[in-house]
C-alpha cells in the first residue's frame, strides 16, 4: 500500500476552489516536488496531509490511516509522525538553537532523559553541533534553514514536509540544504517539497507533481521543472474547464 494515498480530493474555501478532484499516490521513501505558481494549492495540499484543513471530498491516506475522516484526538499523534520545515514557522530570536529544538520536543510530548542526545544528534546530522548555544540572529540564512530542518527530525518522523524550505536563501545555501533532504530521503525518509525553485528541481532530478489552478496538471518521475507550471495558456485552458464544469 502507498504512503500518501489522495483519492478524488476537493477542497473549497466558501465559493473558492483550492483543489479540485486531485488522485496521486506517494510510495514510503520516496522524494517528491510539488510545484506550480502562487495560488496553485500547493500550501492547501500539505495542510490537508497535515490535518491542518479539512477535506471538502475525497479520500486522503497517511501511512495506512484515513486523514480526512480521523477523530481530532488522534491527529496530535498523526503530526507527531510528521516533519515539517518552513521559513514561515521559524526560530524564536530569544532562544538559543538547542532551546528552539527543546521545545519542538516539548511540544510533542517527547522530551526524556534522551533529549540532549537527541538534540545534538540531529544537529550533527544537519553539521550543527557546534553552534547549539547560538542565537538564531548569530547564524546566517543558510545555518537557520538547517536548524529547522533538525528541529523538524528531531521528533524523528515518518514524513518530512517542506514548504519553500529554500525562500530567501542563496544559492550554495540552497543546495546544501537539498543535500541534507537527498541523504536523508537515501536513508529511507519520505519527503514532499513544495517549491519555486526552478533550478534546484531541475538539478534533482526527481518526481514532480505540478499543480494549476488546483488541478494536478502533470505528475512526471525523474523530472525537471515542468514549464507548465508558469504557462498563463496552459492556466487558462484548465480555468476555462472547470467554469465550465460547474
Amino acid at each position: 500500500m502507498a504512503f500518501i494515498i489522495f483519492e478524488h480530493v476537493t477542497k473549497k474555501f466558501r465559493d473558492e476552489v483550492a483543489l479540485e478532484d486531485v488522485s496521486f499516490e506517494i510510495e514510503k521513501g520516496e522524494f517528491v516536488f510539488i510545484i506550480g505558481k502562487s495560488g496553485a494549492g500547493k500550501s492547501t495540499l500539505l495542510d490537508l496531509i497535515l490535518k491542518q484543513q479539512e477535506v471538502t471530498s475525497g479520500k486522503i491516506t497517511v501511512g495506512g490511516r484515513r486523514v480526512d475522516i480521523m477523530k481530532r484526538k488522534k491527529i496530535p499523534a498523526h503530526r507527531r509522525r510528521i516533519g515539517f520545515v518552513s521559513p514561515e514557522v521559524g526560530l524564536l530570536k530569544d532562544r538559543s538553537v538547542y532551546d528552539n529544538i527543546l521545545l519542538a520536543l516539548l511540544a510533542t510530548g517527547k522530551t526524556n532523559e534522551r533529549e540532549k542526545a537527541t538534540i545534538m544528534r540531529v544537529l550533527g546530522l544537519v553539521g550543527l553541533a557546534g553552534k547549539f548555544q547560538s542565537y538564531p540572529n548569530e547564524l546566517s540564512g543558510g545555518e537557520q534553514a538547517r536548524v529547522l530542518l533538525a528541529r523538524a527530525l528531531s521528533v524523528s518522523p515518518e514524513l518530512l514536509i517542506a514548504d519553500e524550505p529554500t525562500a530567501n536563501l542563496d544559492a550554495d545555501s540552497a543546495w546544501d540544504l537539498m543535500q541534507l533532504l537527498a541523504e536523508l530521503n537515501y536513508q529511507g525518509m519520505t519527503i514532499l517539497v513544495a517549491s519555486h525553485a526552478r533550478e534546484l528541481v531541475t538539478i534533482m532530478k526527481r518526481r514532480c507533481m505540478t499543480l494549476i489552478a488546483g488541478t494536478l496538471a502533470a505528475d512526471e518521475k525523474h523530472s525537471i521543472y515542468n514549464p507548465k507550471a508558469i504557462d498563463i495558456f496552459e492556466e487558462r485552458k484548465i480555468l476555462n474547464n472547470m467554469q465550465r464544469k460547474r
